[in-house]
């Protein structure tokens, strides 16, 4: 009874002086938030290269916007799915073999882990190298289209020929060194487009959960047969865990099992856990061979599975990087659910916005919008602009295949052309600087006239949608908040990086 009481006494000793070292920074709808996950992500934001840096005030309105999204994507049932959890647990596998050792494989027998890699058609190693750039969970939907629209940019000019993709890595990506990829070591969205790469090839810009990549696979090697793995490490690290957890065997219960190959007595103690032979049945029937060799695997996986279920509790950091990760990927999905995936397809949203800042878009310096006609003859020219008055203007390409190209007659450039797009429009128009007259089309003609400020919204389609998506997660995030219950405490606030 004595110790009984002593236990608990020290249990609660030990939590006070937990919250202590990690105290409640936040609430959000009755949620506590520790001060170890904000000082991480916001430590961690802060030092990347190319990200406006902010003060504590600023991202902790961030931070708070992006808890909300993340519990949206929880009351959702997004973490629940099995997808996600499949990926989520791929990612943990990945990262844990970093705490364990190079070579653990955490679910053992290794030979399930090879065939599973088999049956996924992802064989082998892939070494690759990637134009990456990070997106951190609180991207504002500003920086995700530029950041979108540059590797847009970057893939065109690797697709052209006019840029080598090294020099893009080393110049734009926020991670240089080339790599190997195996099964489970990266999120699926990254495995299912490398593993079906050919060496050499370069992949269009997709999104993990971690940013957007181009990448490109510099090899391949073949899986190792099965019987070619050590289990060396292994062994030593198990080696290592059983004393860390006070491993003892029972030798009653052992004897048993090995004389008369089953017994429901307790084999071996582990951190004050027990397992027992109905344990080892269970373990034993999805594994066939000797029956000594039957319990060595049984205890060596007994022994790596509690490491593994406890490497949360072991390692903060293991706990923080499992933490992003889960809610970086909730807040990928929630975000393209809400925001992304309406922004792309809402044509009358856009329409209805662009008419209602119609002003935000008018131009400093006026536009020529119009077409601008090459032809061979001064006369076909006249010909051409004469009947193109009588059309509608998204008409006009189509007249002028079907009237006068029969026989080439005629190159036209149609469209809304700013100062410097086009230099035919810049000499006439703008009258600055001089074009040189096509060979086989010497003369201009010219339809259209000079605008002020976009006449519909598919003529700033690009921008528009930037600010539309600003606007549409502004009025989502204000909605959250106005319904949510948000508790900082500042005292813990300003204990932040200076405790």
């Amino acid at each position: 009874m004595i110790r009984s009481g002593l236990i608990i006494i020290l249990l609660f000793i030990g939590q006070a002086v937990l919250a202590q070292q990690d105290p409640v920074l936040m609430r959000i709808n009755g949620k506590g938030i520790l001060r170890s996950e904000f000082e991480y992500i916001y430590n961690k934001n802060n030092a990347l290269t190319g990200v406006e840096q902010k003060t504590l005030a600023e991202y902790m309105d961030l931070f708070v916007n992006f808890k909300l999204k993340v519990a949206v994507a929880e009351a959702a049932g997004i973490d629940t799915t099995r997808s996600f959890r499949e990926e989520l647990e791929g990612y943990r596998r990945q990262l844990a073999e970093s705490y364990l050792t190079d070579e653990v494989v955490v679910e053992l027998p290794a030979r399930q882990a090879y065939e599973k890699v088999k049956a996924n058609h992802r064989f082998g190693h892939v070494r690759v190298s990637h134009v990456f750039k990070y997106l951190p969970q609180t991207v504002t939907g500003s920086t995700l289209l530029n950041v979108e629209s540059r590797m847009d940019s970057i893939y065109l000019a690797l697709q052209q020929g006019l840029a080598d993709f090294e020099t893009c890595v080393r110049n734009f990506s926020d991670e240089k060194k080339p790599f190997w990829v195996s099964w489970l070591q990266m999120p699926a969205e990254f495995e299912d487009v490398v593993f079906k790469l050919a060496p050499g090839e370069i992949s269009r810009p997709f999104f993990t959960p971690q940013g957007i990549h181009i990448v490109k696979v510099l090899e391949r090697k073949e899986t190792l047969p099965f019987e070619s793995q050590t289990n060396q490490e292994i062994e030593v690290l198990v080696d290592k865990l059983k004393k860390e957890y006070q491993y003892t065997p029972d030798k009653t219960g052992v004897n048993e099992l090995l004389l008369k190959g089953g017994t429901h007595k307790r084999l071996f103690v582990l951190d004050g856990k027990e397992y027992t032979g109905d344990m080892f049945a269970h373990f034993a029937a999805a594994h066939p061979a000797g029956m000594q060799r039957q319990l060595d695997g049984f205890i060596m996986k007994s022994v790596l599975d509690y490491e593994y279920g406890r490497l949360e509790q072991k390692h903060p950091d293991f706990r923080l990087l499992m933490q992003e990760y889960r809610d970086g990927m909730l807040l990928f999905e929630i975000s393209n659910r809400e925001i992304w995936e309406r922004v792309s397809s809402d044509e009358a949203g856009l329409d209805a916005y662009f008419k209602k800042h119609r002003s935000d878009y008018h131009w400093e310096i006026p536009r020529y919008k119009g077409i601008v006609l090459h032809t061979a003859t001064k006369r076909i020219g006249k010909q051409v602009r004469k009947f193109l008055k009588s059309l509608p203007e998204e008409e006009w390409q189509g007249a002028i295949r079907l009237m006068f190209n029969s026989q080439g007659q005629v190159k036209a450039e149609q469209g809304l052309f700013a100062i410097g797009d086009n230099a035919y429009v810049d000499e006439k128009i703008f009258k600055q600087g001089r074009a040189e007259p096509m060979a086989s089309f010497p003369f201009v003609t010219y339809l259209g006239e000079k605008v002020k400020g976009p006449e519909t919204y598919q003529e700033v389609r690009g921008l528009l949608m930037k600010d539309y998506q600003n606007y549409l997660e502004a009025h989502w995030v204000a909605q959250l908040r106005a319904a949510a219950k948000i508790e900082i405490n500042q005292e813990v606030l300003k204990t932040v990086n200076n405790h």
